[in-house]
């Protein structure tokens, strides 16, 4: 229990940290940065839910945030805006008006439905099938995304949404998903589900329900990646279904990979490294396109940085950088070494 607090407070340690440092700076920039970060962290903490304690490549998940951010929109567009916004909006939603608070949370809650009710056959299946399923899954969604104009306002970008996502609010859903990702691996549930990853026969030998523990790790991924689609979509104002499709899934995923899926401190890790990394190299980018260095423009360092830094980890370290321990279980341990010698 003791390593358990001390790896939370750890994490939440360095996301209060992001916090404090970004107020003294007061540098609009890097608290959208900051901001943009923190809602990363939900997402990335939802992926290794399912993905770090099942050993299933999902690549769904950014299909479900785009389920949170439309559904959370949807409900707070203020009424004088949304016949411009959805103008095939259907009646029943046409004068429901909600706080952009209780939407967020709505956002969530309707992923994770959405994700109960299409997903349980696909428990079922391991290995490829089940990675060519959740892909399948994310184009199916995308689709439905780019085509149900009543709702999504189609392929157009959807706008008038109002301003909520604040830092603060981000940290703190960032820190509560940190809390439930580490409580969800250290239960019986994560426990069960990481016994399935890592032999299937022998867990389900012990009578543990393979699907149904699947099923609802799914489901509470899916319910972080809402919120997390919420909260993006109440800080962005306006986006289209195009930004819950292959880039961004990418990014999260090799977010997830560098850092170490098996554990919830390399989650984090992950996503504060790749976002250092994206910003400082976007950042150099923009100087060599505003020098004129080059006689054409430079565009797609950060993906291929990306790529590249996925591959490495990939060959050099396949569980990535922390594949197995907390952050408290290895100051534990350093403690510990230290005391006997």
């Amino acid at each position: 229990m003791k390593r358990h607090f001390l790896t939370l407070g750890i994490l939440i340690g360095l996301v209060a940290l992001l916090v404090v440092s970004v107020e003294i700076a007061d540098v609009r920039l890097l608290t959208r940065i900051a901001i943009n970060l923190c809602i990363m962290l939900v997402l990335v903490l939802g992926l290794q839910v399912f993905m770090g304690n099942s050993g299933i490549l999902s690549f769904a998940h950014i299909g479900f945030m785009g389920v949170g951010a439309y559904t959370s929109s949807m409900l707070t567009i203020p009424l004088q805006m949304r016949g411009m916004a959805l103008p095939d909006l259907y009646p029943v939603f046409a004068e429901l008006l909600v706080s952009p608070y209780l939407a967020i949370l709505l956002g969530g809650l309707v992923a994770a439905g959405v994700a109960a009710a299409v997903s349980f056959p696909l428990m079922r299946l391991s290995d490829a099938a089940a990675v060519i399923t959740s892909f399948a899954l994310l184009v199916v969604l995308h689709t439905i995304m780019q085509h149900w104009s009543e709702v999504t306002n189609g392929p157009r970008t959807l706008f008038g949404i109002p301003k909520a996502t604040t830092l603060f609010l981000a940290a703190a859903v960032a820190a509560v998903a940190i809390v439930a990702a580490l409580a969800f691996k250290e239960s019986r549930f994560g426990i069960l589900l990481r016994a399935t990853r890592d032999d299937e026969v022998a867990a389900a030998a012990l009578g543990a329900n393979i699907p149904k523990i699947r099923w609802i790790a799914f489901i509470i991924s899916a319910l972080f990646a809402g919120i997390g689609g919420a909260l993006w979509g109440h800080f962005v104002t306006s986006f289209a279904p195009k930004a819950f499709y292959l880039k961004e899934t990418f990014v999260v995923l090799g977010m997830l990979v560098i850092g170490g899926p098996r554990t919830v401190t390399g989650a984090v890790l992950g996503v504060f490294i790749v976002t250092v990394v994206f910003e400082s190299l976007r950042a150099l980018e923009g100087a060599i396109n505003q020098a004129q260095i080059f006689s054409e423009q430079v565009v797609g360092v950060t993906e291929i940085a990306l790529s590249l830094a996925m591959i490495a980890v990939l060959v050099f370290r396949p569980g990535g950088l922390l594949a197995t321990r907390e952050a408290g279980d290895m100051i534990l341990r350093r403690s510990e070494n230290k005391g006997t010698k």
